[in-house]
């Protein structure tokens, strides 16, 4: 029987991604900053456990706990992030850092915490949930795009120096996911960040959404499932019928073209 931890279990894809791989079997370590809340089945093969991703005393014993529980982890998934919808110009310096906090450096910390145990076995699978604005970086969203893009850079390094040592590293690219928490944790950090002047911008772009493909929860956690147990060394997984869209778009649309295709469906129109 294998063992996974993920982080940020509480909700949307990382409750998701527990429930399937409980389902299917595994021992399943749910982090989450309160876990005394969850709504997690009760099961001899769960954990729930109390991890912050921007605290390190908390990622050691979280770390420390999960190993002890099962006797080892074949597969960490850093899937905890927080969102932001905002004008750039209007987002507030701590803002952004508060972004790259849980993002990026939470993602990395965790990272840093796992490594030496995979290492020390010479396996494991260590999986980073990012999004697809990695791939087709979207309006309004450049302070979120910049803190998931970086941890895409960080994680294809990572994977050249960890094949090393038998461990695998992977992307898993959601999509706009519009039944999770996204817009709702974010309320607070976005109060006064989209300026009246971007009003008309912003209604063209919430306008276009509308009827446009999304991304389930559970359409991520099968991605994190493939990721784990295909045995590939595929770094890349988008999750979602918009994120698998973008993708194939990128691929036909190299260069200047791509951008074009984008600019032209996220462009200010020319009535407007």
């Amino acid at each position: 029987m294998k063992n996974v931890l993920i982080t940020g279990s509480s909700s949307g894809y990382g409750r998701a991604t527990a429930l399937l791989f409980l389902e299917r079997g595994w021992n399943v370590v749910a982090t989450m900053r309160s876990p005394e809340r969850t709504d997690l089945p009760a099961s001899e093969r769960l954990r729930a456990l109390r991890l912050d991703v921007t605290d390190r005393a908390s990622i050691a014993a979280a770390v420390r706990d999960a190993i002890a529980a099962f006797d080892g982890l074949d597969v960490v998934v850093n899937n905890a992030g927080i969102g932001l919808l905002s004008a750039f110009e209007a987002t507030p310096e701590q803002t952004t850092r508060e972004l790259f906090e849980t993002n990026t450096f939470g993602v990395m910390a965790v990272t840093q915490a796992v490594v030496p145990h995979f290492r020390a076995r010479r396996s494991g699978t260590l999986i980073n949930v990012t999004s697809s604005v990695t791939i087709a970086p979207m309006p309004l969203v450049a302070p979120y795009a910049a803190s998931k893009c970086a941890i895409e850079g960080f994680t294809e390094s990572l994977s050249y120096e960890l094949s090393f040592f038998g461990i695998r590293t992977k992307i898993v690219e959601p999509g706009y996911g519009p039944s999770t928490s996204f817009i709702a944790n974010a309320v607070d950090r976005m109060k006064g960040l989209v300026p009246e002047a971007y009003a008309p911008y912003v209604n063209q772009i919430m306008q276009g959404h509308e009827g446009a493909k999304s991304t389930a929860a559970s359409g991520v956690a099968q991605a994190v499932w493939l990721a784990a147990t295909d045995g590939s060394k595929r770094l890349r997984y988008p999750a979602g019928p918009d994120a698998e869209e973008l993708f194939a778009m990128r691929r036909v649309f190299p260069g200047d073209d791509y951008l074009e295709q984008m600019r032209a469906a996220v462009g200010p129109k020319a009535d407007a």
